[in-house]
């Protein structure tokens, strides 16, 4: 089977392209290495894959047509996962007109290309628990109303699934939409929560705190992600939207008080208001994936952020 995954450098993409290559798999990896973070980073995250022969690097603009029709009809894949994306709900109110060219016209340019594939590929795309927008209720299911997202980010995600359902209608392109909740893990980006405060209190710097500590994100084992994904890939077909989260939200006070223990170190707050664009909570259903995909997260939050910790001080000051 021949994969193309487009973010494939990225924390999600890269795992999901070493778990591919582990199954026999053929891969192409597309990423522009977006200054978003360092290129180093992604490079190193590629590092293990690209020793692989059966894994190439393209490096490529999601929003160019030409080159990603060339690609496609030249790779024939059997599957396109398309993960890459302008990430961050904060930087998205900052310059939404970027999220959304990024975002949206890239991922019209690939349903396009694959849409004019024959046989059509499976096309598995990565959405966002933000499209639930800001809500105290829960757990959230796949066919609540998502019509009231709170950021640009979280609008361009949902834009997103309107279009591949879309494409689906008119093409018959089968599509699978994944909505991660709060993915975590070694190769975490670094701006992401875990990732920054972990830094910030091995280097006994303040940890900032937007609101009273109380928001609760469903923070989910990057392998139990990417496992997800790999069942939606071998079951791809119609139109299917799915929650991959742990179901298991945790306070933002008490993930603080967790990676400090894990540490061994105090964490120093410093507490600001809340932030637009924020939600109260993150909070996955996900008995839709259990009984379809036979998606079930085995690793608890404490075990994953011991396994985080523990790559985070062998690598760091190291990229990667």
């Amino acid at each position: 089977m021949t994969t193309i995954v487009t973010g494939g450098a990225g924390f999600i993409g890269s795992h999901l392209v070493d778990r591919l290559l582990a199954e026999g798999n053929e891969v192409i990896v597309v990423d522009n290495f977006d200054p978003f973070y360092d290129r180093a980073l992604k490079e190193s995250n590629l590092a293990g894959a690209l020793a692989n022969p059966r894994c190439r690097l393209v490096e490529l603009d999601i929003r160019d047509g030409p080159r990603v029709d060339r690609l496609v009809q030249e790779s024939r894949p059997d599957v396109i996962v398309h993960l890459a994306a302008r990430a961050g709900v904060r930087p998205s109110i900052t310059d939404p007109r970027l999220y959304a060219d990024v975002n949206v016209l890239g991922t019209v340019v690939w349903l396009e290309a694959a849409s004019r594939l024959l046989p059509l590929p499976r096309f598995v795309y990565a959405s966002s628990s933000s499209v639930y927008g800001d809500r105290a209720d829960g757990p959230f299911r796949e066919t609540d109303s998502v019509d009231l997202p709170v950021s640009p980010y979280a609008a361009t995600k949902k834009a997103c699934e309107l279009l591949a359902h879309t494409f689906h209608h008119l093409k018959g392109l089968p599509v699978t939409g994944l909505r991660f909740f709060t993915a975590f893990g070694p190769r975490n980006r670094p701006d992401l929560a875990i990732a920054k405060f972990t830094r910030l209190i091995d280097q006994n710097q303040p940890v900032p705190i937007y609101g009273d500590g109380t928001t609760r994100r469903d923070y989910t084992y990057v392998d139990d992600i990417v496992d997800g994904i790999a069942r939606a890939i071998k079951r791809c077909t119609s139109h299917h939207l799915y929650n991959l989260g742990h179901s298991q939200p945790i306070a933002l006070a008490d993930m603080i008080e967790s990676i400090a223990a894990a540490l061994g170190k105090p964490a120093v707050i410093a507490t600001f208001p809340e932030q637009p664009g924020d939600v109260r909570q993150t909070y996955a259903a996900i008995e839709r994936a259990a009984a379809e995909l036979g998606y079930a997260p085995k690793t608890p939050f404490t075990e994953g952020l011991r396994r985080y910790v523990a790559w985070y001080r062998l690598h760091q000051g190291v990229p990667g």
